[in-house]
Formats: C-alpha cells, structure tokens, sequence
C-alpha cells in the first residue's frame, strides 16, 4: 500500500520539482474508468503512475515511443491454485507475466492440506522478489472434507486468523457450502473473522440453486467461480454475489457463460475472469487471463467491457481499486502495451513502472529458490503397496453385482453418477474394459493410515496400462486409474520413490514420468523443461488410449469430495451432496 515517501515522490513529479523516471509517449489509453480509448501520454515514477493527461509536458528520465499501441491495464485471475500450474512460484514468473497477468488472487490450499501453514509460509516466501504480484486467498478448508479424507495439514480457526493478518491476504478462501448450510461453527467464525478485517468472503457453491442458495449467500459469500451454466450466472447476480467466469486445463466455462449473458443483455459489472487450475503447458499454448478476454471478444463482447472484466471489475470486487486495476494517477504502473484489442497479445508488460517482458518472453530475471528438504520429502507409505491393495470384494453370491461408477467430462470438474453391472470373479469386484470402466484408487500418503480407497470411474479410454499423480484435490494422497492391479501398484510405488509426481505404467514399466518434489505438487525445474516434461506424460497417457484434452488435470479433480456428484477419497467413495461416504457395490 502507498507510503508517505511513495505520495510525495509522486507529486514532485507531477509538479515538475523532479523528473519522472518514464514517459510512454504516443500510446492510446484503455481508460476502463470512463470506457473510452484515446491517445495520451503517461508519467510514470517508480512503481506508481503520476498523469495521463494528453496536455502535461513532464520530463522523465527515459522515454518509450509506443507506436500508437494500446495501453490497457495489467490483468488480474480473480482465483487461481498456484500449486496446479505444477510451477514453483519464481517458474511461474515465465508464463505468466508474458501473457499480460500481473496480479494473482492465490489460495494456496494445495500446499497447506500437505503441509499446513509451514507450508503456506515456504510459499509465500517467494512472492515479494517476483516480476508479478501475489495476493493470498485464506484456504478456509484445510482439510477440505473433514472425516472423509486424510491430509498432511490443517489449518484450524487460529491457523487462519494468524494469515489473516498477514498483508498479503486478500480474502477468506472458497467455503463450499457443506461447511455453512449445516452451521458448523468452526467456519461459521473463520467468516466471522475475515468479515472482521473487511475481507471478502470466496464462494464455492457448485450446482446450489434455490432456497440453499439464498442461505449460503446469507452468510457473506461474496463470489463464485464454479457456475457452468448461464441460469446459475444470473441466480448468483441476483443475490450479490460476483461470478468468476473461470477457464482452467479441465474446467471450460467461458463460452457458455458469455453466450448467456451475451444473449440477454446481462451487465458485466458483476463478472470478473479466473483460471481456477490451469497446467502451465495450456498457459504457454492458449494463454492466461488474455486468453478468457479474447475468448469472450471473440464470442462478441466489446473489448472494453471484457478488459474491464479482467481488470477494474476484479479489482473493486477485492477492494484494491486504488492500487491496480486501472491507468489513472497514483495506481501502480501495470501496463500491457498491445497492438490489437480484438486479440491481446501484450508486446511489452510493465508491472510496477518496470519493463518486465517483451515479445511473449520475460527480460527480468525470476530466480529460483532453494526450496527446504522436508518440503520435498512428503511422500510418506504406512504399508506397502501390492496388486492384492486394489482388490474389490463383493458382497454378491452371484456372478455379476451392480456398482456406483463416477463418469467424467472431457472439459469439466463435475461429474455424473452412474450404476453399472460389472463381473464377480473369485470373490471379487472386475473392471470392464469393453464398457471403458477401470478402477480409480486413492492411496493415503503421509503415513497415517495406510488406506487405500477404491471406485470405478468412466470415461478415460485406457486400453492398458495405469496412471498416477500426488495431486489429487484436495488431499493430494495418490490418485491412480488402471486397467489392471499390478500397474497400478507399480504406478503408486512410482510415485513414492519420486516424492511426487505423474506417473505412466505400461506392462510393469514406467514409460512416462514427472518429478513434482516441492510438496508433491510441484517441479524445482524452469518452466520449459516442466512443460516438455508435461508434454511427454500426456503422449505416455494417449499410447494407452487415453485421449483426453488434459488427462492428469482431470486424473487429479477425479477424487474432489466436494464438487459432484461423486468423490473418491482414500476412505472410500463420498456422496458429494449428501456429504457422506457410500458403498461402491449397490
């Protein structure tokens, strides 16, 4: 937030007592305030903005002529899981800025249900000497499921208050509302003391409508970001409640979202653009808050209301209006300089009065840090993992029994639930290939208990072989699918002897790998060689038939036990709406 040196630095400049540090000169403003494009200069003196005014004439120790590009303020992802990227923070900085994003919206739960608030700390260590600003999200479910699920961390009501009060946070976390529409006190009061400091209150109401709706909102939620349908926007709009038009690796919800609102003439004050969990192989290739902008321009919303949607709306939602968001007078310098509003691609990214990328690459340096040993060594099994570990036995006298099977989408988070009649062989439960119906298994990693919870899961066309990752929202125990035992056995030991990772098995032989130490969840490594190596799984994954678009972001969301209909945690399958764990055999 602004100093006092910070204030009177700032008007000595833009009285002409001393210089301003930079001038872009002959450059069109994207003034998001009053919606209009026209050509200015802009002032700028270390980190913050000092005019925009067409007739000022201020000296400046060094001027950029811009070609009569456009100046549109930096841009802002409403709620992403950093941990998801499979980046550490300082790789991240490679992806990102390039792409025009220079503030994030973080919770970083990911991290926390491995490690608990030690392990929030060894990331927010990082963000103070990075080319991008980070906000950190209060993760407010720590675990997520408490009693379905075992993690490696909690963060309780004390936890939260402590990072409540740190000056990076933001906002309490998402609330899914399991934890409100049952009055469960612990989270009642963690919203109690977010609301205390004036911090908004996340949403993760997926599939709530109605009645429940109201209820859930009546207690402070202030946004969404899970809505997939147009007649969820609007309901959420009605009632206060911002939408985050999301579009992650899995979770493509733009389209759909601004077609609805296209169509009915909805007003864009009340939306704002996220990424949620986005692989950083898919922000290289598609982009990252440009690329939900450019979707929605090109479905037909003029740019500036999609702009606005990236950046000032997202920042009056947070409340930080006077800091970012916009180029005006005393708000920090993030710029992106870009040639066309119908398809931003930033040319240059200035992010606090610095030149920090060029041509779709960073200039300033993102150095990695040496992340501590017990961080990276989180992978813990209580009892060895074996073929016999994924048996399914029945409780059926007869040859066939009927199962719950989890069927999942090729673009999205949710999934369907499905009975099946599968076949009963010497006393146990068996997979159908034919029917493309495997076995997914959760294996606990931080030697606790040693348990292994087992369900079938449709739709994603092995024909041989296992995968497995450490990333499995949000406990991040083992997760793996097969089509047989002993890879998937091998998959899971694959998996420990890494530390963490993803994992491709074929016939008892690793074929594909990927080392994510820094807690399971993500790479020591530079952008490029995570990418290629990311690259190489997902080729692994499709020579055993999978097809899917993102074949572990979908491997790592199967096991949510919080986004319907079904989860599968490593104490068994979760009713996601009932919030209560089921029988996999009818």
């Amino acid at each position: 937030m602004r100093t006092y040196e910070e204030i009177k630095t700032v008007l000595e400049a833009g009285l002409s007592i001393i210089d301003c540090d930079l001038k872009l000169e002959n450059v069109n403003l994207v003034n998001v305030y009053s919606s209009q494009i026209y050509p200015t200069n802009i002032y700028i003196k270390g980190k913050r903005i000092v005019s925009i005014d067409p007739k000022a004439e201020l000296k400046a120790k060094k001027t950029l002529d811009c070609g009569g590009m456009y100046a549109v303020p930096g841009f802002i992802d409403g709620h992403m899981h950093v941990e998801t990227t499979l980046l550490s923070p300082e790789a991240l900085a490679n992806v990102l800025v390039p792409q025009g994003t220079t503030t994030i919206m973080a919770d970083l739960m990911e991290i926390a249900n491995v490690a608990g608030i030690d392990g929030v700390k060894a990331l927010v260590n990082s963000i103070t000497t990075l080319p991008y600003r980070t906000f950190i999200q209060v993760s407010s479910r720590v675990p997520t499921a408490p009693g379905l699920e075992t993690t490696g961390g909690i963060l309780g009501l004390a936890e939260v208050e402590e990072i409540l009060n740190w000056t990076e946070s933001i906002s309490l976390g998402e609330l899914d509302p399991s934890k409100v529409l049952t009055i469960k006190e612990e989270y009642l009061k963690k919203i109690a003391v977010a609301l205390q400091h004036r911090k908004i209150v996340n949403g993760h109401a997926i599939g709530r409508a109605g009645q429940e709706l109201n209820v859930y909102a009546s207690a402070g939620m202030s946004d969404d970001h899970e809505c997939v349908t147009y007649e969820h926007l609007i309901e959420r709009v009605q009632l206060g409640i911002t939408v985050m038009l999301r579009e992650g690796s899995t979770e493509r919800n733009v389209e759909e979202l601004i077609k609805g609102v296209l169509k009915h003439g909805l007003s864009h004050e009340h939306l704002i653009f996220c990424t949620d969990d986005k692989h950083a192989i898919d922000i290289r290739e598609e982009g990252h808050i440009n690329y939900n902008v450019n979707k929605a321009i090109l479905l037909g919303m003029p740019p500036m209301q999609a702009i606005q949607m990236a950046t000032l709306n997202s920042a009056r939602h947070f409340r930080l209006e006077d800091e970012i968001g916009s180029i005006t007078p005393g708000r920090l310098a993030d710029i992106l300089l870009v040639k066309d509003l119908s398809n931003i691609t930033p040319i240059r990214v200035i992010y606090e009065g610095k030149v920090v990328a060029e041509n779709g690459r960073l200039v300033v340096e993102s150095k990695q840090r040496n992340y501590p040993d017990w961080i990276k060594e989180t992978i813990k099994l209580k009892t060895p993992v074996i073929a016999n570990s994924f048996a399914v036995p029945t409780q059926s006298q007869g040859s066939t029994t009927r199962v719950n099977v989890i069927r999942i989408y090729d673009d999205q988070i949710i999934n369907e639930w499905d009975e099946e009649e599968l076949t009963i062989a010497n006393g146990q439960i068996l997979s159908n290939l034919e029917k493309d119906i495997l076995k997914l298994s959760i294996v606990e990693r931080y030697g606790k208990t040693g348990g292994v919870g087992i369900g079938f899961v449709k739709g994603f066309r092995l024909k041989e072989g296992a995968l497995a990752t450490s990333m499995s929202h949000d406990h991040h125990n083992i997760v793996c699918v097969g089509t047989n035992d002993e890879d998937m056995a091998c998959a899971a030991n694959a998996i420990h002897r890494l530390q963490g990772g993803m994992v491709v098995v074929k016939e008892g032989q690793v074929i594909g790998k990927m080392e994510l130490p820094i807690g399971g969840l993500m790479s020591e490594k530079p952008a490029e060689i995570v990418i290629k190596e990311l690259e190489n799984v997902n080729s692994a994954a499709r020579q055993l038939g999978c097809h899917l678009p993102s074949p572990f972001m979908t491997l790592c969301f199967i096991s949510l036990p919080t986004v319907p209909k079904l989860g599968l945690t490593d104490l068994g399958l979760v009713d996601v709406l009932n919030h209560k764990l089921i029988d996999v055999e009818i």
